[in-house]
């Protein structure tokens, strides 16, 4: 059984490193200008070619995504960039501009060429458009179901590769091509720069043409309307169906998110994956991945159009705010020494006695008591207040440099 790529966001250096420690196969993230993400912190050119060399080093593939559509005067430069990618070594360039594809394959054929969502490929004859036009890969629509990605891989030939979204944010517009934000507040969404306005809570009442006396509220719950916001993407229940329908890669959605929520997203889909690739036969899926994904700030979740006909199912939509995750409390700086005392350096006030858990690659938390605690000169602790400061616990389980504890 082919076992597919787990891709995971890198919106910077900080959840790049986390992607990669917690078992991504491959990470995706964006320079500075021509990504679609702009609310992240995305990369320099000196800091992509650094995470370049680091994810390399690691055996882990980095995407970089180039998926905004470009005017002609952005064009010079976008010659530029992509060529620097090829040259830095990057494994592929996410595109979705049909120019943008063309300028690639002339002034950087050695880069390798994926089609992003955002380009809408919903059939075989789509993909193979694109591959006539140099594409390896093709990011596959949102809006497909899980039968018709079975069957528009079936129709395609093994050297097609195809990705499809498993975890994360949806969006209300088909493919995420929106024209709200820039209606509402100047900020364009298909450039990068979503203000998100369907997550906006609304009120108020709609006319209808033929029926000007007429007014139809626009309501649901306490009075308010939220219908053009997604729930969550959660197919960790769903592993082997995802497997089975010859998806390449499984994308995870989330640079915008912390680097927590990427250790903890990459880490479970991982356990899922490895574990139903490694013995299909005795696979059963695991309780305990879907609490892991219920610990990271979400919305309510759902499967989105995997297994639902958007046109009959009323239930893609879900109250604007969102779940609150456990508390990102400290990263661990190193193992345990002679005494078996762990370094931790801070993010968020830890207090002694409390109970709180670790999180290791392959490993759902673990919980124990933060008791006794000690300053980095060995003296008691009641709590570590400030931001970065060293401390240490004294857990009873093995502990690496890069684990995460949180509450519990």
């Amino acid at each position: 059984m082919k076992r597919p790529e787990l891709l995971s966001p890198a919106g910077d250096f900080e959840k790049l490193k986390s992607a990669v420690y917690f078992g991504a196969d491959a990470v995706y993230l964006a320079g500075k200008a021509f990504g679609m993400r702009a609310a992240s912190g995305n990369f320099t050119d000196e800091e992509l070619a650094r995470a370049v060399e680091f994810a390399h080093t690691r055996g882990v593939r980095v995407y970089v995504t180039v998926n905004i559509l470009p005017r002609d005067e952005e064009y010079s430069a976008l010659r530029k960039f992509l060529q620097d990618l090829s040259k830095i070594g990057a494994d592929g360039a996410i595109l979705s501009d049909i120019g943008a594809v063309a300028l690639a394959r002339e002034c950087a054929p050695d880069l390798e060429i994926h089609i992003s969502t955002q380009a809408s490929a919903v059939s075989a004859a789509a993909c193979l458009a694109w591959h006539k036009m140099g594409a390896k890969r093709i990011v596959l629509a949102r809006e497909l179901s899980l039968s018709q990605i079975a069957a528009i891989r079936a129709a395609l030939p093994r050297e097609i590769e195809l990705e499809a979204f498993v975890h994360g944010s949806m969006c209300v517009a088909y493919s995420g091509r929106c024209l709200l934000s820039q209606y509402y507040v100047g900020r364009d969404a298909n450039r990068g720069a979503c203000a998100q306005p369907c997550r906006w809570i609304y009120s108020g009442e709609i006319a209808e043409e033929k029926r000007p006396g007429e007014r139809l509220p626009v309501v649901e719950d306490g009075g308010e309307s939220f219908i053009m916001s997604s729930k969550d993407m959660c197919m960790i229940e769903h592993i082997p169906q995802l497997v089975q329908a010859g998806i390449d890669s499984l994308k995870l959605e989330g640079r915008v998110r912390s680097a927590y929520y990427t250790a903890v997203v990459t880490n479970t889909y991982k356990m899922a994956l490895d574990a139903y690739v490694n013995d299909p036969e005795g696979y059963t899926f695991d309780p305990a991945w879907q609490r892991e994904l219920d610990c990271v700030s979400h919305r309510e979740y759902g499967t989105g159009f995997f297994f639902q006909d958007p046109k009959k199912e009323p239930n893609l939509v879900s109250h604007p705010g969102y779940i609150r995750e456990k508390a990102y409390l400290a990263v661990a700086a190193g193992s345990a020494d002679k005494d078996g005392r762990v370094p931790f350096l801070q993010r968020n006030k830890v207090v002694r006695g409390a109970r709180v858990e670790l999180l290791s690659p392959g490993c759902t938390g673990r919980s124990f008591a933060a008791d006794p605690m000690w300053d980095a000169a060995g003296t008691p602790l009641e709590s570590a207040p400030h931001p970065g400061m060293p401390f240490f616990l004294q857990p009873s389980f093995p502990v690496h440099e890069g684990d995460i504890l949180r509450e519990g």
